[in-house]
């Protein structure tokens, strides 16, 4: 439990840095408290994405991961936040990614901020 705790509050944090950095990339909200209970959200959305289908599309697409020589993997990303950003209008979220290329940025700054971030938050391995 610990560990889900951690990854969606490093996800939150990636996703924040992300809407933060890129105009493609919005969050919207009444007020402050709004805006973060809908980025908590969109973090648990992130991650049950990521958990779900990205290892589904990963193994699909093992050819191009191995013919591009890993670069593939940003493309994925990109995907899967685009993926974040239809479930999240589904569920009524006020969070959306414009286009592929906002896609494609944001999932590089979310993959290293989340990095960064598990490597500052505990864990239940540590």
């Amino acid at each position: 439990m610990k560990n889900f705790v951690v990854k969606t509050i490093a996800n939150a944090a990636a996703l924040a840095v992300a809407i933060w950095l890129l105009k493609g990339i919005t969050l919207s909200g009444e007020n402050t408290t709004r805006k973060a209970f809908t980025l908590i959200l969109v973090a648990l959305v992130f991650g049950v994405v990521n958990f779900v289908v990205k290892p589904i599309v990963k193994v699909l697409s093992f050819p191009l991961f191995i013919l591009t020589l890993g670069l593939f993997t940003l493309v994925i990303n990109a995907l899967m936040l685009l993926l974040t950003s239809w479930l999240a209008g589904k569920l009524d979220l006020s969070f959306h990614v414009e286009g592929f290329w906002s896609a494609l940025v944001g999932g590089v700054i979310i993959s290293i901020v989340a990095w960064a971030m598990h490597m500052i938050l505990p864990d239940e391995n540590d």
